[in-house]
């Protein structure tokens, strides 16, 4: 069922712009089958196996004619366009999916679907406004969500039509960013896998820069010595074009074979050229831009503290690479510049109670005490980072040379900070009020529990950002990337100034600092072009021993001949420009003041976000796609904030944006057989075992008011191994739908359906996709049951295939709740009780008995458990493998966490509904 796949990607300014487009189809998705006698009853299984047969005719392939990515970046405001036209060669309809991966700080403006010469547009809403229709489209158990994380700076946006026979389908995705200058350069970088050959690939970036462009370089890793030549680049003053379009023979890896050569990323860098140091101005249609980074800066030297979380959830390979990368950094230190290190845990300790000067004698000590440092305690941060402000006051106040120095505070944290006695609020305002705005601090979120939230409040109050670390071997190299990107400021408290009667909606215009590498951009509004002559700018900084004054004119007459190529240029860009700067400020100040001036920058916002049809985390795109003649699907595409892409990783797959109010848990049991019950709200999962012998039947899931139930039968071994003891798993599910007529009988040989009298069988080698009149079934081959009751709940039941003639083990079953909210308050069982949520809290960590596995204390229902920190695997993306969830595991057959003990759960019969 696998079907052919494209992928391609831009990226800018060193965040990837990877468009991932994947052509696949299924010729059982859209060719329903509906078992019926009439309308409205199942049939009889000899018809249903006849049905089956007439369905699995062969069908033609979905031939991929066209890939197309076209990216014009016009003054560093990239306008990327994404397209695909797939055709249909097969006699039968067929799904064709069409996903598209795009950097998390780009915002999608347009997408259109063209079917059989219909088109069909998304239309940006208000999210609120949307969430009916997201209420509507996952109670009628559709997956209403078009964008997902996808790593650490992708989202990817994936959307599935069906396509009729000999038909073509055209996907068209447009987004912008403005890309921002990081270690000299703007970056774009292309991904080409697309694991096959493509009829028409082409990849083309027109880029236009009015100050003049200084270099441009291309590459790519999959370059052969054959490819090179196809590489197309052509540079002038201030233009620039890349291209690369291979030909179907050019793509292949040999004469005769289908594999491809293009498998791997191609970069596009670039400069632009600085001849003045007031920087450059364009001004088109009443609205201009000012870019700043002037040349031959002398670096401004800089005391910084770094505040390092050492508790004990720190144990392991976070506190090892954060010694390691921290070490390196101190190395890097430049010698005149200042330094201190606190590290803090219950409560905190100094290295030295002075900054030191970063010479090599006291560069040694440091790394030497670094090494030393161990994990313990909680995580008290507010203490640790005033002291921090403190030795920074201390220090600037007792030697007057030093006050031009940058003041800076690194915070590196993986967890909640200890809420008493201050709560997170609280502990913002008092570090705010004591930096005052004469600190920077900058704070590392290392791994997803980490609260990114709390740290970006915190940050942005205070002149800094944040950054997220992910936990990979690569996380020191992330550390020290972030550092050298903040390590050498050029000048300190930037301020521009323009006419006040001239200019209106600036965009933020004081900047703390501007770093070596880096560029500052202010946009605004121009209030009447015609009415002046020049344009007045002023900029105002510290540089590294006197203070720094710029003063200059932009002519306005000029500036609207400037860009004579339309071929080069997308529309009223600066004006897009400006909007996309004052959108992004203002979702910053949304978190940030009064109430009131929360709800201002919020209304804002979303009013600019509407207008220029940008998807932001305050709009939604709804796309409405045909599913056949009579049926439609509403689908709901959002802009992730950063939590819930810290999901992606907490929670072991990929999330995707949710309103909270619809957003269930999942629960589910798979394996020997292990209980996982994911509660997103608390950013947790929880655990336990069920052991007892084989054969027995344990009830799951039991709503009276609707009348649905769901029993388990457990099998075992089919020996035990020797020196072990018998592992038992769940081999049967029986699911009762009383006021439906209803009942399911799912093994690892068949699954079988009654529904008032009328019955059906299938097999797992069948692919198949069921509708019945209240309930829609859809198998796939060897891997998964969906399970839909109308109006009502959603279940998926994995086969887990064991080989057949293993000695032991055998074929077994896990079962998931994948929607759950319409069950009634009256919902029990061993998953069921826990489908309206739980209130718990977690200790800090403390040593176990296995060293990689800290245990804590869990205040759940009025006891305290002691629990142990764990993962286990969920099987929906992978069957074979799973993906791993972390979660705190109770031990005892969830002793204290279940209602009463396991054994109160096991029922008589597979289809018992007392």
């Amino acid at each position: 069922m696998q079907g052919d796949i494209t992928r391609r990607c831009i990226m800018s300014a060193g965040w990837i712009f990877c468009v991932f487009v994947c052509i696949s189809f299924s010729s059982g998705s859209f060719e329903t089958l509906v078992i019926s006698k009439g309308n409205e009853q199942w049939v009889s299984d000899t018809s249903m196996t006849r049905i089956l047969k007439k369905r699995s005719v062969s069908s033609g392939e979905i031939a991929v004619q066209g890939v197309k990515v076209e990216c014009k970046v016009t003054s560093r405001f990239a306008h990327t366009v994404m397209t695909t036209k797939a055709l249909n060669k097969a006699n039968i309809s067929q799904e064709v999916s069409f996903e598209v991966e795009l950097p998390k700080t780009s915002f999608i403006t347009n997408f259109s679907m063209e079917i059989d010469g219909k088109t069909y547009i998304g239309v940006v809403k208000e999210k609120e406004k949307a969430k009916q229709q997201y209420q509507k489209a996952v109670s009628s158990g559709q997956t209403a969500g078009l964008v997902k994380a996808s790593g650490r700076k992708m989202e990817k946006f994936s959307v599935t039509v069906n396509v009729a026979a000999e038909s073509s389908v055209t996907f068209i995705l447009t987004h912008e960013e403005l890309l921002q200058r990081h270690f000299g350069k703007y970056e774009l970088m292309i991904r080409v896998k697309p694991k096959q050959l493509v009829q028409h690939f082409e990849i083309i970036a027109d880029i236009y820069e009015p100050q003049g462009i200084a270099f441009v370089d291309a590459y790519g890793t999959f370059i052969t010595n054959e490819l090179l030549p196809l590489v197309e680049k052509t540079v002038t003053d201030k233009k620039a074009h890349v291209s690369f379009s291979p030909t179907l023979d050019q793509q292949r890896k040999c004469t005769e074979c289908d594999g491809t050569l293009i498998d791997g990323d191609f970069f596009i860098k670039y400069d632009v050229n600085r001849a003045h140091d007031i920087g450059d101005i364009q001004i088109v249609n009443g609205y201009f831009v000012h870019f700043f980074a002037p040349a031959n800066l002398q670096r401004v030297p800089k005391m910084v503290v770094f505040v390092i979380d050492n508790s004990y959830s720190m144990v392991g390979n976070k506190m090892s690479q954060t010694k390691e990368a921290l070490g390196t950094i101190l190395g890097e230190l430049p010698e005149e510049d200042y330094f201190g290190i606190i590290v803090f845990s219950t409560t905190f300790v100094v290295w030295r109670p002075h900054l030191s000067k970063a010479t090599p004698e006291n560069v040694k000590a440091a790394q030497e005490y670094v090494k030393t440092i161990e994990v313990i305690g909680s995580t008290e941060l507010h203490n640790a980072v005033m002291h921090g402000v403190k030795m920074l006051y201390e220090e600037q106040r007792n030697d007057t040379a030093l006050k031009n120095m940058v003041l800076m505070i690194i915070l590196l944290t993986d967890g909640e900070p200890n809420t008493y006695p201050r709560t997170l609020p609280e502990i913002q305002e008092s570090i705010h009020q004591a930096i005052d705005g004469n600190i920077t601090l900058f704070s590392l979120a290392f791994g997803n529990n980490a609260n990114y939230g709390f740290l970006d409040t915190l940050s942005k109050q205070n002149n800094g950002i944040v950054r997220r670390i992910y936990e990979d071997s690569d996380a020191p190299l992330q550390l020290k990337g972030f550092y050298e990107e903040v390590s050498s400021p050029l000048l300190s408290e930037v301020r521009f100034q323009y006419p006040d009667n001239v200019v209106n909606s600036l965009t933020k215009s004081h900047f703390k600092q501007l770093f070596n590498g880096s560029e500052i951009m202010v946009a605004g509004r121009l209030n009447d072009l015609n009415e002046i002559d020049n344009f007045a700018i002023e900029v105002f900084a510290q540089g590294f021993e006197n203070n720094f004054e710029l003063k200059g004119q932009a002519n306005t007459q000029k500036w609207e001949t400037i860009f004579p190529d339309e071929e080069y240029i997308f529309g009223d860009f600066t004006e897009r420009l400006w909007a996309y700067l004052t959108i992004q400020e203002l979702l910053d100040k949304k978190d940030k003041g009064t109430p009131e001036e929360k709800g201002n920058a919020t209304d804002e916002a979303l009013r600019l976000s509407l207008k220029y049809n940008f998807v932001t985390p305050l709009t939604s795109m709804v796309v409405t796609k045909p599913e056949d003649e009579t049926k439609t699907d509403t689908f709901i595409a959002d802009k992730l904030t950063e939590e819930e892409r810290g999901k992606v990783q907490r929670y072991g797959y990929t999330v995707a944006a949710s309103y909270p109010k619809y957003s269930p848990p999942t629960y589910f049991v798979d394996g020997d057989p292990h209980f996982i019950i994911e509660l997103p709200d608390q950013n947790d999962a929880l655990c336990f075992n069920i052991d007892d012998k084989p054969g027995t039947i344990f009830n799951l899931v039991r709503d009276p008011l609707t009348g649905i139930v769901v029993n388990g039968q457990t099998i075992g071994d089919k020996k035990v191994i020797p020196g072990n003891k018998m592992q038992t798993y769940f081999g049967r599910f029986g699911i009762v739908h009383e006021k439906f007529g209803i009942r399911l009988m799912v093994s690892t040989k068949e699954i079988l359906v009654s529904e008032k009298g009328k019955q059906a069988k299938f097999f797992w080698t069948d692919t198949a996709k069921v509708k019945g009149p209240n309930m829609d079934l859809q198998v796939v081959k060897d891997r998964s049951l969906t399970v839909t009751l109308r109006d009502s709940v959603k279940f998926l039941i994995i086969l887990h295939k064991v080989w057949q003639k293993h000695p032991y083990h055998q074929d077994y079953l896990g079962f998931y709740t994948l929607d759950s909210h319409l069950f009634s308050s009256n919902v029990h069982g061993l998953l069921g009780q826990f489908y309206h949520g739980l209130e718990f809290e977690v200790s800090e960590p403390f040593p176990g008995k296995d060293p990689n596995k800290p245990d804590a204390i869990m205040f759940v229902k009025e006891q305290e458990l002691v629990v142990t920190r764990g993962w286990q695997k969920d099987f929906r993306q992978d069957v074979k493998n799973g993906e791993k969830v972390p979660c705190w595991f109770i031990h005892n057959n969830g002793t204290g966490l279940l209602d009463g003990v396991h054994t109160d759960y096991i029922v008589s019969g597979l289809f018992k509904t007392i």
